[in-house]
């Protein structure tokens, strides 16, 4: 068995994190810094009865967290359907307009397997296949007289004796 087309996605958080391209962040930064801007500007200077220091300084970060978190998960998906051969375009509007976060609930339970490699030709291969589509290479081995599967050392298949 192939383990370079048939492994499973690891999750590498630092991996992830780096396909969120550079204009997601700089975005994020911009609405993170905003909108407390925003609030020390343009609310809480025209009211007399302004909570306490410790509330103006945090209560405007939480929506600004929230925000500039949203604008990752944004990036993200527009890159990750892209790396996942995946319209980009439609997936990025997909998950911006449809609301309270089922566009990404949607994106994350739809979204395709990454293509890996065939080993012999080098073609990008869906890993849900059992033959390349460019040389017929199998990634599950199979016994020539029963079909089922063997092992790539195998030299007699387990089920009927064949020689392989």
């Amino acid at each position: 068995m192939t383990t370079e087309v048939r492994r499973k996605e690891k999750f590498d958080i630092r991996q992830e994190v780096g396909i969120i391209p550079s204009w997601a962040f700089v975005l994020a930064v911009i609405v993170f810094v905003a909108i407390p801007i925003c609030f020390f500007g343009f609310v809480w200077p025209h009211e007399e009865d302004a909570p306490g220091l410790f509330l103006r300084a945090f209560i405007p970060f939480l929506p600004a967290t929230i925000l500039a978190f949203l604008v990752l998960m944004i990036g993200y998906v527009n890159r990750d359907a892209g790396r996942r051969n995946m319209n980009r375009l439609l997936w990025t509007l997909v998950v911006i307009f449809v609301p309270n976060a089922i566009g990404f609930i949607l994106y994350f339970l739809l979204r395709s397997p990454i293509q890996g490699r065939c080993p012999k030709c080098g073609t990008a291969v869906d890993p849900r296949a059992n033959y390349c589509p460019s040389c017929r290479y199998s990634f599950h081995p199979t016994c020539p007289q029963c079909k089922l599967p063997v092992a790539a050392g195998d030299t007699f298949c387990a089920n009927c004796g064949a020689q392989l």
